[in-house]
């Protein structure tokens, strides 16, 4: 199967600048709205956000703000069904909590059109209390089940896990503002990545991945102690990390310029269930079909996005069942959770949207 000579089922976009960070809108009423961060080596960045027009077929920027440095994720609220803010988050330097609002623009003097919107910077946290400066952070994730948590990974071993204050109430427009719950130190060198699990409810296993090369698994509940799942054979730093959607028990991984995908199975720690290496360059991006428990998108180096069906572990996984060869090097995938008939993938500085 190929992605290739079918019409519009790829539809693409085209950024001023190298696209790295990438998120899927999950709000119903924004079924084909992405946030693209830039990747600009100099404090000046930018993210955009951007709409399908169903009816022109084509995307459309609706707004464009400043981000000091590249954002290393950007993730809409995870809030399927529209009650909480318009929100999205964004880490880098710090973790920001931005606003979108519609702007409306009157034409003619009679007719009301919303065609763009306003984002506007609600909070800028810092997990350290003792001074304005902070280490990078290198990613974060925001709670499914309880979008008033967030966790970020960050250079200085750390994990912090955010309380936010959305005030969701109907009318009200008080500012979003959020306190540390609590701070450890993951790990014995720089944490890459953070995720929390679906297990036990939803709100208070977590996972991440460092420089040291391994998996740890946490429970807010029980922060006095760690399991580590995972640790890479030569010690190669594990920079993804990524829960199954539908099962929790699996979860994938990847390590600096590696180019395979480790499968991980919780109930058998430190033993991978499955290897996916068909990459003939550096994976970039791991992505879960947010709809099946055995089907996982792969992307890389080599300008390939594959896609593959590990139903058959623990026997070997050879190839792909589908596979899209893009015009550079894939810098990111994410697969729309409300919309598992689209993956995204970013290359150079565009953007593009493929149905499977």
């Amino acid at each position: 199967m190929s992605l290739h000579g079918k019409r519009k089922e790829i539809y693409k976009y085209e950024a001023p600048w190298t696209v790295y960070a990438m998120n899927w809108s999950v709000r119903p009423d924004k079924r084909f709205r992405l946030a693209l961060g830039s990747f600009v080596e100099e404090y000046n960045n930018k993210v955009q956000l951007v709409g399908l027009e169903e009816e022109s077929s084509e995307f459309v920027c609706r707004n464009t703000f400043d981000h000091p440095y590249p954002t290393t994720k950007i993730m809409w609220i995870p809030d399927t069904k529209g009650v909480y803010p318009d929100l999205l988050a964004t880490s880098g330097d710090y973790l920001r909590i931005w606003r979108n609002s519609a702007r409306c623009q009157t034409l003619l003097h009679f007719s009301v059109k919303v065609s763009d919107t306003e984002t506007r910077l609600e909070c800028l946290l810092n997990n350290n209390k003792n001074s304005d400066f902070c280490a990078p952070l290198t990613s974060f994730d925001w709670n499914e089940v309880d979008p008033n948590l967030l966790g970020t990974s960050s250079i200085d071993t750390t994990c912090t896990i955010w309380g936010l204050e959305t005030g969701q109430v109907l009318g009200r427009v008080n500012l979003v503002s959020g306190h540390v719950k609590t701070q450890l130190i993951a790990h014995d060198k720089e944490v890459y990545d953070i995720a929390f699990s679906r297990a036990g409810g939803g709100r208070d296993m977590f996972a991440s991945v460092g420089a040291d090369g391994s998996v740890r698994m946490f429970d807010l509940r029980h922060l006095e102690h760690s399991t580590i799942i995972y640790e890479d054979p030569q010690h190669h730093p594990l920079l993804r990390l990524c829960w199954n959607k539908q099962d929790p028990n699996y979860l994938a991984t990847m390590a600096m310029d590696g180019m395979e995908v480790v499968i991980l199975d919780v109930r058998v720690p430190c033993t991978p269930v499955a290897r996916l290496n068909n990459h003939r360059a550096c994976v970039n991006g791991i992505a879960w079909a947010p709809h099946s428990s055995c089907h996982i998108c792969t992307a890389a180096d080599d300008h390939q996005a594959l896609i593959w069906d590990i139903q058959q572990m623990p026997r070997a996984i050879e190839d792909p069942i589908l596979a899209y060869t893009a015009e550079g090097e894939i810098n990111n995938v994410q697969w729309a959770s409300t919309q598992p008939d689209w993956i995204a993938i970013c290359y150079n500085n565009c953007l593009e949207i493929l149905r499977v």
